[in-house]
């Protein structure tokens, strides 16, 4: 039977990143394949990362890697910026987003550490 999607589970991956590599691999020892998404391949929209930024419980900045050269780069320290400004800027250059992300319904988790994508198992 094949799963409900309210039940799906889905990861924001980054098969290059350790931590999301190991939730990935948690996950599947438990029997589950989630739903992969490449975010660099296939970035989220920016009505997709406000969403997840809500389901997370998260503000932009939380959500983003500031030790990324791009995050100095771009300015994104700046305390001006707008929410909007943040979140164009995640989706514009998607290597900001923090990750793992997983999902499933209306919750979310950031994988860091992986352990923590078992609390939507």
């Amino acid at each position: 039977m094949a799963r409900k999607q309210a039940d799906e589970i889905v990861i924001y991956h980054n098969p290059r990143c350790a931590k999301s590599r190991a939730a990935l691999k948690l996950l599947r020892s438990r029997g589950i394949e989630p739903r992969i998404v490449e975010y660099l391949k296939t970035p989220p929209s920016q009505a997709e990362i406000e969403r997840l930024l809500g389901m997370l419980g998260l503000e932009p900045r939380a959500l983003m890697r500031r030790k990324e050269k791009t995050y100095k780069a771009l300015g994104l320290d700046d305390p001006g910026l707008r929410r909007r400004d943040l979140v164009r800027a995640m989706h514009e250059h998607p290597i900001l987003i923090e990750r793992p992300i997983v999902v499933r319904g209306g919750r979310a988790v950031l994988g860091r550490p992986p352990e923590r994508v078992l609390e939507l198992v």
